[in-house]
């Protein structure tokens, strides 16, 4: 609070005499920032039989193309392919300006910006035709915890379908030649996976490992 005096010549009964008047000025209510927040995603791999699930959490500021990163590392994909975010009549990711298409740049966006705590989710596609969809969903929105890595993946279940299997129905066929591994297609399967691949296994370890090597 700021304090002036200044002084004036008053008549006080019939007199003329010094009076001091005293002149306040209010800084007012600091605005108050708001709070940093997180949220909190559920993405599923959409049409497997077997859910294949991760749930991220991420900073509400992040680049909407930091997630399309974080995704790929989710499910263990390697970014080999064209992919696209949804969002009501938004069609954001790789740029392209067809006829039939028009994708706006996801590197010029941020999850904030694009209100997606308020729309509730949207959908990532990964290597149109024969590729992956995954279904993103807004499960809660958390203040930013003090000292905590962003993006981190805190759940999830099954391994990642490889990107290059051909798409769901081949990636169903390859789970039912697997289960047979004395066949010609089931060895062929095996060799293509690689003896470290497991199906059932959802590495967090490995996954958040990658998401820091990623950056902020």
């Amino acid at each position: 609070m700021w304090r002036a005096r200044l002084f004036c010549r008053v008549v006080k009964g019939g007199c003329l005499c010094d009076a001091m008047i005293s002149l306040h000025e209010g800084r007012g209510a600091r605005v108050k920032k708001p709070t940093a927040q997180a949220l909190v995603l559920g993405l599923t791999v959409a049409g497997c039989a077997s859910r294949i699930w991760r749930r991220l959490i991420v900073k509400e500021t992040m680049w909407l193309a930091r997630l399309h990163d974080s995704i790929q590392v989710a499910f263990d994909w390697f970014d080999y392919q064209t992919h696209m975010f949804t969002l009501e009549d938004l069609r954001l990711g790789n740029p392209a300006k067809r006829d039939d298409l028009f994708v706006e740049d996801d590197r010029d966006m941020t999850l904030a910006e694009l209100e997606l705590a308020k729309r509730g989710g949207m959908i990532y596609d990964y290597h149109f035709g024969e590729g992956w969809r995954v279904d993103i969903r807004v499960e809660k929105v958390i203040p930013l915890m003090k000292g905590e890595f962003y993006p981190q993946c805190v759940a999830g279940e099954r391994a990642g379908p490889p990107e290059d299997c051909g798409g769901v129905d081949a990636y169903h066929d390859m789970l039912a030649c697997i289960q047979e591994p004395n066949t010609e297609l089931g060895r062929e399967w095996v060799a293509w996976l690689g003896p470290r691949h497991d199906v059932e296994r959802c590495d967090l370890e490995a996954i958040n490992k990658a998401l820091r090597k990623c950056g902020k």
